[in-house]
């Protein structure tokens, strides 16, 4: 679990925008890049090269 000061305070590096915490897929999602930042043993890996790029389904969820 990721915890929830640390949450409160990232941001996304590219778009500067909140991110949300995906527990099931163990991402950060932020909607204003469109990127996932993966969360690899409750560490956020926030760079832009190992983001995944959503798809609209991911958007709308």
């Amino acid at each position: 679990m990721l915890d929830k000061k640390l949450l409160s305070i990232l941001v996304c590096p590219v778009s500067k925008g909140p991110l949300e915490y995906d527990e099931a897929n163990q991402e950060l999602i932020c909607k204003a890049s469109g990127l996932a930042y993966p969360v690899r043993d409750d560490i956020p890996v926030m760079l832009e090269s190992e983001a995944r790029k959503l798809v609209e389904s991911d958007l709308q969820a």
